[in-house]
């Protein structure tokens, strides 16, 4: 990298913000005339606006992904005694909340194209849990894992068949599809995050949950708001304080605006780097029939060592990049101790070879050419 180049951005809020600086403007200036910083006007219209986009009954705006996640496992009374069905190689939350309502996460393998989880070794998760007696299968989680959609066809084939409830952890795939149809009804319930870094991303924390149940959407807003019935000061539950911020509504109203152009900006870079990286790296795998939010775009080297060099060559090239995700759950201190021994032989060679590129709106052709050629040498 020359002295005068500046390095590549992994993810570029500045330059969103000054794309979309009077949009953004408008909208937080609103917030603070009306001063409702708590659900206030902004956050019914968002909840209604993403329920329109996934053609979902019912939206409730949450504080995060996380607790999203929480809110939905509460409503099901997951607890002490359960198995919760999940994929080994994901973001910790997934594996978190299961642990945190007393449950314990199953891991599951992944398959080693998509990185999605792996419906014939899920059957022999759920097959030996009810052998061993010692948990209850309960629920299980599809990851719709860096923007791209898990198989949701046998996911809900498997669940119904066994009885489970079945939940979608979009976090990292709002905005995508699968079989012309946008992400957010393939479960009773699916999650969404608006993490900055996320295609659909907050200026802080935020989350959402979609379903088509009415009565679960109406407990979803009394879980969120310390389990409160009619009014305020009538608790019928025990709750949690998950509500979404009127300011990161407001905001994530903004970016909406834009987000068919931005998710067809990431893909115009996918496309580019498919074309470009094809012969010297492993890139993505499409699932089929579908079309991704391009949350990450994750290509695979030979090894670990292979991988390491590229990324000290990709960083005096000016180009940054990142690990999703250099351990899998079960490899996790936090988690070693719930995992039950079984192998799982894909997330683990996964770890060590994965390799996240900038994918981003904000990222122009030059920027792209240069990702290219450094991943080139």
């Amino acid at each position: 990298m020359s002295a005068a180049e500046k390095p590549v951005a992994f993810l570029d809020l500045a330059a969103q913000q000054k794309r979309l600086g009077p949009v953004l403007k408008q909208r937080v200036d609103a917030v603070f005339e009306h001063c409702r910083f708590v659900m206030g006007p902004e956050v019914a219209e968002l909840e209604q606006r993403l329920a329109e986009w996934c053609g979902a009954a019912e939206c409730v705006g949450v504080s995060s992904g996380t607790d999203a996640l929480q809110i939905v496992m509460m409503a099901e009374n997951i607890g002490r005694g359960d198995a919760v069905f999940l994929p080994a190689f994901t973001y910790t939350a997934t594996a978190e909340v299961p642990l945190v309502l007393g449950a314990t996460p199953v891991f599951v393998d992944v398959d080693p194209d998509t990185f999605q989880i792996d419906p014939v070794h899920l059957r022999a998760r759920i097959k030996a849990v009810r052998q061993a007696g010692r948990l209850t299968p309960r629920a299980v989680v599809g990851v719709d894992l860096f923007g791209q959609p898990a198989p949701w066809a046998e996911l809900r084939s498997i669940a119904e068949e066994e009885g489970l409830f079945l939940l979608s952890d979009c976090a990292q795939a709002f905005g995508a599809a699968l079989n012309g149809r946008p992400l957010g009804r393939e479960a009773v319930a699916t999650t969404l995050s608006f993490f900055p870094s996320k295609p659909l991303g907050g200026y802080g924390d935020g989350g959402a949950i979609l379903t088509d149940d009415p009565e679960r959407a109406e407990l979803y807003r009394s879980l969120r708001t310390h389990g409160e019935g009619k009014t305020r000061y009538q608790v019928m539950r025990t709750g949690m304080n998950g509500r979404l911020d009127t300011i990161q509504a407001a905001v994530l109203l903004a970016k909406l605006d834009f987000f068919k152009e931005d998710l067809a900006r990431r893909e115009h870079v996918a496309r580019a780097y498919d074309a470009g990286l094809k012969e010297h790296v492993q890139v993505p795998v499409r699932v089929a029939d579908s079309a991704s939010a391009w949350a990450v775009y994750a290509v695979l080297l030979k090894n670990q060592a292979e991988r390491e060099a590229m990324q000290a060559r990709l960083s005096a090239k000016g180009v940054p990049s990142a690990i999703y995700y250099p351990l899998p759950l079960h490899r996790q201190p936090a988690y070693q101790n719930h995992h039950d021994g079984e192998a799982l032989p894909v997330s683990d060679d996964l770890a060590t070879r994965i390799l996240a590129l900038p994918v981003h709106p904000d990222l122009t052709d030059a920027d792209v050419a240069r990702v290219i050629a450094a991943v080139r040498g």
